[in-house]
């Protein structure tokens, strides 16, 4: 029932909103980009109580020792060719070590082509690892968008990775997408409390990522 009613998650933000967490004036060292959609803006829930700003706890609690700059980056409602039309920007802003992106779930939902969806994702990739280093992180679509179109959306984040060479979360939301309780009451958005979850399932592959780019 809930993957049924995420066919319409995000477009019903058809006003683009920043998660008003873009910050800092000046690159800093250790900065990683985050850029995604409502999933990461912390959209009908305190900024502060989002995946994004608890992994900048976590990321201070687990290495006291080298200190990370996080920058949120993500529009509610954004998609692929959105996020692509941003990055330069930020990457000529932020000189990040590491974007994360997250987005495609609008692209998916509105029934955009997977081609241009994937070329997008391939040169966002590209321009974060010239200057260094992502990791993307997956979505997956209803299963009423019917089996050929999901699979062929969803092996989009796997085809990319591999040939980039880039860690992969394969889905965001699992362990939450089928269950009500951890979605607000338009039942479209998680919770607050299904961010540390969330984070959970991206913690494990930027931990090792993280790692790799200490050596």
């Amino acid at each position: 029932m809930l993957l049924r009613v995420l066919t319409i998650l995000l477009l019903s933000n058809m006003n683009l909103s920043h998660a008003n967490d873009i910050n800092n004036s000046s690159p800093l060292e250790n900065t990683i980009i985050i850029l995604g959609d409502s999933l990461s803006a912390a959209y009908g829930i305190e900024l502060e109580q989002g995946w994004v700003n608890l992994l900048r706890h976590r990321l201070k609690d687990h290495n006291k020792n080298n200190s990370w700059n996080v920058v949120n980056a993500s529009i509610s409602g954004d998609t692929t060719a959105g996020g692509l039309a941003r990055l330069a920007n930020l990457l000529n802003k932020y000189k990040p070590v590491l974007c994360i992106i997250a987005l495609g779930a609008n692209n998916g939902l509105r029934g955009q082509s997977l081609k241009l969806m994937r070329d997008e994702l391939n040169e966002m990739v590209r321009q974060c690892n010239s200057i260094g280093s992502s990791l993307l992180i997956g979505i997956k679509l209803p299963p009423n968008y019917g089996e050929k179109y999901t699979q062929a959306f969803h092996n989009i984040y796997s085809d990319v990775a591999k040939q980039h060479h880039i860690p992969l979360v394969p889905f965001l939301l699992d362990g939450i997408a089928l269950q009500d309780k951890f979605f607000q009451q338009d039942r479209l958005h998680p919770t607050a409390e299904a961010q540390p979850i969330i984070l959970d399932n991206v913690w494990p592959v930027l931990e090792e990522t993280l790692s790799n780019l200490s050596k």
